[in-house]
């Protein structure tokens, strides 16, 4: 529709020290932090060059979320898999199997979990 954009995708997150790691392990910078009132933290991320794409909330007394069915996964473009997977290991990021293709002349895939679960794709 004329007029609309995307702005960012949301996670709720429960350790935001863990979160920030991770995502930035991935490539990410941390930009901001915004309180909401006395009941939760927003901290907004994003790769360099562009703007805040990830917003992680972090609600105080929450220690766990339902995933639930619906989730995906956030893909990024990288230009060097090896490299990158051997990168996130020295920080102790393990993909969730080895690299691999869905179909013949395909985009090379691999997961890996941040540290509330959620599922990111490189490729």
């Amino acid at each position: 529709m004329p007029g609309m954009e995307l702005i960012h995708t949301c996670y709720r997150i429960t350790d935001p020290g863990a979160s920030v790691v991770f995502y930035e392990a991935l490539g990410f910078e941390k930009r901001r932090e915004l309180p909401i009132r006395d009941e939760a933290i927003n901290i907004f991320l994003g790769l360099p060059g562009s703007g805040d794409q990830l917003e992680l909330t972090f609600n105080f007394g929450v220690t766990s979320y339902e995933l639930g069915t619906g989730y995906g996964h956030i893909a990024l473009t990288i230009d060097d898999m090896a490299a990158t997977l051997a990168r996130l290991a020295e920080q102790g990021i393990q993909p969730e199997r080895e690299p691999y293709r869905i179909r013949e002349g395909g985009s090379l895939l691999c997961f890996v979990r941040d540290p509330d679960g959620n599922l990111t794709l490189r490729n």
